[in-house]
């Protein structure tokens, strides 16, 4: 008798991963395929759908046909970067490469003239959060703006996930809370698209149908059953945003939860018992019904020392942790505003640069590192600070993603925020957390019998004086240099 097993595969900014899970939470396979984003000019940052698709065939296709015993594949669960703009005619052919979430800062005269319109405090109050490069409208506003040709033969919107959903069922759908996440065309208070406010930004768009991540979204079509090697009939969830699905693996989506996310970017996730309005933040409804978050992100963490990396001649990831640890806590001296794609919350300045203030001749590839990693956790702080002065409550911190692996990074952080973090069993990522609200179409699937805790980071106390005073450092350089970089990043945007 066949093993009864679920698929959860994500799409994310460098890879998409896939996982096959027995009903039980057992990771029996994972595959992972790499990709890169497109950047055609200063600020844009792109992706073919194609990529998508055919990312999740290979996928799909790999995990349907693992050797051994036999597996039946019974739901399939997604999730996807976000929030990112797809624009489809009506045929749901894509029309141009889709525009990612708040990486890609094009969108800032968009901004300014939306909030003109619409009133930038009566934005926060509907629809929970500001108007910034993470938000969709004015991504959506962009391609009108400056692609008008193409703009009138926009009819759909899709996102990663539910591109996937579209490709695999047929079905035109989005989950509430990626929808939460096109400000300003929807409402959190109402759980429903604004009309008013979508016609005046995203004319001529027909909005689909909204749903919770883990509702049924349709079945796997004959056609999609030939591409994927899925058998047709299969149920496929409605999924969601990467961080969220990623939340939800680790069971961090009770009231008080913090999900730290290690990865490309680092993403924070709080949640609160109501909704909670913040300009240096984001309010959104949760993955699942009767939820509602508190969530900051910023824009390089994981990419900073992929970057590094890069430079140094790519020595492997251990021996620049090995460096880092020797270095020892303050990196010699030097200090990283981590701002290399402008910055998320809760500064959200896309305008903001890098910053490596206190180089000499005579530090080294360790102490840049270290540096980089320390940079990332002042970061982090800063982000839990603005969440708990809007009102958040944080009981808990739950780290995942694959900055979890070397040990050194998620000390630091804990050493910084003088925060314990707690780590599950599995780390796979936003995948397993799609695999999880799969098989909940099929059975019942609890999180801490799935993925129960495996270990603590605890801060150490001897590094919290040294800690506070480079964390006031650095929330003193980013206004001191502002002026200098804004000018800068002035002038990277007209060469």
């Amino acid at each position: 008798m066949p093993l009864t097993a679920v698929i959860g595969v994500d799409i994310g900014t460098s890879s998409s991963k896939g996982v096959l899970v027995a009903l039980d939470g057992t990771v029996l396979h994972t595959a992972v395929r790499e990709h890169a984003v497109d950047r055609p000019a200063p600020g844009h940052v792109e992706m073919d759908a194609t990529v998508w698709w055919d990312d999740f065939v290979s996928l799909a296709r790999e995990l349907t046909s693992v050797r051994g015993e036999e597996v039946d594949v019974a739901a399939v669960g997604v999730s996807g970067m976000g929030p990112c703009v797809l624009l489809a005619d009506a045929d749901d052919t894509p029309l141009r490469p889709a525009i990612l979430y708040g990486v890609d800062t094009r969108s800032v005269e968009q901004i300014d003239r939306i909030e003109r319109e619409l009133g930038a405090e009566e934005i926060v109050r509907r629809c929970g959060s500001r108007l910034t490069t993470q938000a969709a409208g004015p991504k959506v506003a962009w391609v009108a703006a400056h692609e008008p040709d193409l703009y009138r033969r926009a009819r759909h919107l899709y996102m990663p996930s539910s591109w996937l959903v579209r490709r695999l069922t047929g079905t035109y759908v989005l989950d509430h809370h990626s929808a939460s996440q096109c400000t300003p065309l929807y409402d959190i208070g109402a759980h429903a698209w604004h009309e008013p406010w979508a016609v005046a930004v995203a004319p001529g768009i027909e909005l689909p149908p909204l749903a919770w991540s883990g509702d049924r979204a349709g079945t796997v079509t004959e056609d999609a059953a030939r591409r994927t090697g899925l058998r047709p009939g299969i149920p496929v969830v409605t999924g969601t945003i990467d961080a969220w699905a990623e939340a939800l693996s680790v069971g961090a989506h009770g009231v008080g939860d913090l999900m730290l996310m290690y990865g490309t970017t680092m993403f924070l996730v709080h949640t609160v018992p109501r909704p909670l309005r913040d300009p240096a933040l984001w309010s959104t409804v949760g993955a699942l019904p009767g939820t509602h978050n508190l969530a900051g992100g910023m824009a390089t963490s994981g990419a900073v020392t992929g970057w590094l990396r890069e430079l140094f001649g790519s020595p492997d990831y251990a021996e620049l942790l090995r460096l880092a640890r020797e270095s020892g806590p303050g990196a010699h001296g030097l200090l990283m505003l981590p701002y290399f794609a402008g910055e998320r919350s809760p500064v959200m300045d896309p305008r903001a640069r890098g910053v490596l203030a206190g180089l000499t001749l005579s530090h080294t590839r360790g102490d840049l590192y270290r540096a980089a990693l320390e940079g990332t956790a002042y970061g982090v702080r800063h982000n839990i600070e603005a969440i708990e002065a809007a009102g958040g409550d944080i009981r808990r911190v739950v780290a995942v993603g694959g900055g979890t692996q070397g040990d050194l990074w998620t000390r630091i952080v804990s050493d910084v925020t003088g925060r314990p973090q707690e780590m599950r069993q599995t780390s796979v990522g936003a995948c397993y957390g799609g695999a999880l609200l799969a098989a909940g179409l099929v059975g019942e699937a609890r999180i801490d019998d799935w993925n129960p805790v495996a270990r603590t980071v605890a801060p150490a106390p001897e590094t919290a004086a040294r800690y506070d005073e480079t964390y006031t450092l650095y929330r003193e350089l980013y206004p001191a240099s502002a002026r200098v970089v804004h000018a800068l990043a002035d002038h990277q945007a007209r060469t």
